[in-house]
């Protein structure tokens, strides 16, 4: 391993690169930690937005005022103010109120900050992509579920909202990809990920271009996967006489 790694940094150094860093094993221990924490943010936020876009849409469409109106003041609050304020206001007003509420039995630690803040943001993103399929699914579909009987509940979650997971996919999938970028703003609190890391190496090393170009590319590639999943999974779930 060693060996490939310092042909690697020779091959870079001819380019007029410096990836020296990679040879020194805490420094490299402390990137692939950091690569390791932004994927499990990624992967809690991913599943943490949809819950709450999911509970959103639902609110959204309830015909209830009492769930609708304060689910659209969030959303407009929510997708109307930038995610780093709002990861600020959590983590220095929040989490200071709930610490000196409970002391240090406080269980929220940062990265559970950043997953809350994250999945709240997107989740207002993908609330609004679900209502627009709810909305879309035909009006002769809810009467056909509607003459079976089904409750409002029923007719939400075994009807419009299969239907409109569908509808919405590419909306939500392009919500994910800029969610996997998002969560880089986990480094403004010290949450140990990768961009965190990469700023601890250069203010020792002054390799920021490398450094940054490190960085362009572990992003381009996650959200090329989630890209990739997003695509496989609407061909998937593609319906005769939907779309293409």
């Amino acid at each position: 391993m060693s060996h490939w790694l310092e042909m690697f940094v020779q091959w870079t150094a001819r380019l007029g690169l410096n990836y020296s860093f990679v040879l020194d094993a805490y420094q490299r221990g402390s990137m692939v930690d950091g690569a390791l924490t932004t994927i499990a943010l990624c992967a809690c936020t991913i599943v943490g937005s949809l819950l709450a876009g999911v509970s959103l849409a639902a609110m959204l469409t309830s015909g209830k005022p009492w769930l609708a109106k304060p689910a659209r003041v969030f959303i407009e609050v929510t997708r109307n103010t930038p995610t780093l304020v709002q990861l600020y206001c959590a983590f220095l007003v929040l989490n200071m109120l709930l610490t000196q509420a409970v002391g240090a039995a406080n269980p929220l630690t940062p990265f559970a900050w950043v997953v809350i803040v994250i999945s709240l943001h997107k989740g207002a993103f993908h609330a609004e992509a679900l209502r627009a399929g709810i909305e879309a699914v035909p009006a002769v579909t809810m009467e056909a579920a509607s003459s079976l009987a089904f409750s409002s509940r029923q007719l939400l979650w075994n009807v419009q909202l299969p239907l409109a997971v569908r509808f919405a996919l590419p909306s939500l999938i392009n919500n994910l990809i800029d969610l996997v970028k998002m969560t880089a703003v986990a480094s403004a609190i010290a949450v140990g990920d990768i961009t965190y890391a990469s700023i601890m190496i250069w203010t020792q090393s002054d390799n920021v271009l490398e450094l940054m170009i490190l960085l362009l590319t572990f992003f381009g590639l996650l959200s090329f996967i989630v890209n990739c999943a997003g695509r496989a999974l609407e061909t998937r779930l593609r319906m005769p006489g939907y779309g293409h």
